[in-house]
């Protein structure tokens, strides 16, 4: 069971990049897909989500219309879009894949890649 993210690095103040979230060994398709971010010192938080089908998402407040969340369940990916970033989007991103069955939450984290926004 394995999430692994790429499309990190160093990007210019109104740079874009576009990570992606590989899943594999659980149905991808039946899982929620999240990403997060953590700065240096700060806590864990929510950047975008979406639905099993890709047909709802929801975005944190600081990242609506910059940030773009989508998934392809034929190829067991999620991804994240970021334009327009800014310093302050500075943090190790995380995808996070989850399901509740029957009051019985699995929940898989990739490893993180860092996105880093700096002139």
């Amino acid at each position: 069971v394995q999430l692994v993210e790429s499309g990190g690095g160093l990007v210019q103040p109104g740079g874009s990049l576009k990570l992606s979230c590989a899943a594999s060994g659980f149905t991808f398709s039946s899982y929620a897909m999240s990403w997060y971010r953590q700065a240096p010192g700060k806590e864990r938080e929510l950047v975008a989500a979406i639905d099993r089908v890709g047909g709802l998402a929801n975005y944190g407040e600081s990242v609506k219309g910059r940030f773009t969340i989508s998934r392809d369940n034929a190829k067991n990916v999620a991804y994240l879009q970021m334009n327009s970033l800014k310093p302050e989007d500075t943090a190790v991103y995380y995808c996070r894949a989850r399901i509740t069955v029957f009051g019985r939450t699995d929940e898989r984290w990739g490893q993180g890649t860092q996105v880093t926004v700096s002139s």
